[in-house]
């Protein structure tokens, strides 16, 4: 069921820059974040969930990490429930975490992360979303995603009361 996502920080050299990753087993979105604190998070991610349509915007699940220390205010920020993974169960946000690796291909470990603007993000965000998934019948995520987001304007405007199911 699409509007579930998982979310987390790629931190840089000596943890001192960061990019926060949001997965919705459709898409992947990077934000870049100044640093990582729970402001920070909060901002970034609440700024990343709101471009996306409200009935995809259902639950965040996210780590343990102190700069999810704001959850409810990004709760109240974008409409989401806010769960947390248990700790050090990576394998409760698998999605995310495999899209984290596929992240590093293009942000290696050690590198500061404060050098790349918003824009190279978004260049990432967009060879990644356009590389076709096994997963997902070899179809992109941008593919997928597109095809949710069109079903969710149809739902609002048909009020049709099933809502957006994935693979539908």
């Amino acid at each position: 069921m699409p509007g579930h996502w998982e979310g987390d920080l790629i931190k840089g050299a000596g943890n001192r820059s960061s990019v926060g990753t949001l997965v919705e087993r459709t898409s992947r979105k990077l934000i870049k974040l100044t640093d990582a604190k729970a402001e920070t998070a909060r901002d970034g991610f609440a700024a990343g969930l709101l471009a996306v349509p409200a009935p995809l915007r259902l639950t965040l699940t996210y780590d343990q990490g102190k700069e999810m220390a704001r959850h409810k205010e990004l709760a109240a920020l974008t409409g989401l429930r806010v769960y947390f993974a248990d700790p050090h169960a990576p394998w409760q946000r698998g999605s995310n975490e495999n899209a984290n690796g596929l992240v590093r291909q293009y942000l290696p470990k050690g590198a500061d992360l404060s050098v790349f603007s918003q824009a190279e993000l978004d260049a990432i965000a967009a060879r990644l979303n356009s590389r076709p998934r096994k997963t997902l019948g070899f179809a992109t995520p941008d593919e997928v995603f597109a095809g949710l987001v069109d079903k969710a304007a149809n739902a609002v405007t048909s009020r049709n009361a099933e809502g957006v199911r994935y693979g539908t």
